[in-house]
């Protein structure tokens, strides 16, 4: 009996990034669950993220045959059609934070949401989808050393400084990351298995 309650308090994340690996287990610690991380490419489909994390966590659980997650998350300016959303690792690579300023030179509502889904699946089950969503805006110019991608750039909402001048350990403890794992983790609390 102990040995299944242990298994149903671990989770394999399937992700090759060490940042999301070391937020995802600050945040697990604090809910006693044990996380395996497995770095498992996995297909990524053109879609919403939703769309994008069922079909990795799908994906991921029936290759491993046992529970997973996978993350995915993205910045969705509203000025520009909710772009780059699914596109950002992309846009981010190729256009950096420059060609996203750039392309909001003369924009005046400069709304953006940070998003990140997890999405959890069992080979037999279908997936379970945790949203998680930090509203601000696009700045016009970028400041910050700390964070990664367009950190530098956004400003989240109650805050007058970006992601990027924002210490980690003050990012983590609200980030849309930080609140996707979060609702998982609640919900993994009481979950039973298949």
């Amino acid at each position: 009996m102990l040995k299944e309650s242990q298994s149903q308090r671990t989770i394999t994340f399937i992700t090759g990034n060490q940042h999301k690996v070391k937020e995802a287990q600050g945040i697990f610690n604090h809910f006693q669950i044990e996380m395996e991380h497995v770095d498992l490419g996995y297909p990524e489909i053109q879609g919403e993220l939703d769309e994008v994390a069922r079909y990795g966590a799908r994906y991921a659980a029936k290759r491993l045959d046992k529970p997973v997650i996978v993350e995915d998350a993205g910045l969705f300016i509203r000025d520009l059609g909710w772009f780059p959303g699914t596109y950002s690792a992309y846009v981010q690579s190729t256009l950096k934070n420059r060609g996203i300023l750039k392309l909001m030179e003369d924009v005046q509502d400069r709304y953006a949401e940070f998003r990140s889904v997890v999405g959890f699946a069992t080979p037999k089950a279908e997936p379970e989808i945790f949203l998680g969503v930090v509203e601000g805006k696009i700045i016009h110019e970028e400041r910050g050393e700390y964070g990664f991608a367009y950190d530098p750039i956004f400003v989240p909402n109650g805050y007058d400084k970006t992601f990027g001048e924002l210490k980690i350990g003050i990012k983590n403890r609200f980030s849309h990351r930080r609140r996707s794992l979060e609702k998982f983790a609640l919900w993994f609390e009481d979950y039973r298995g298949d």
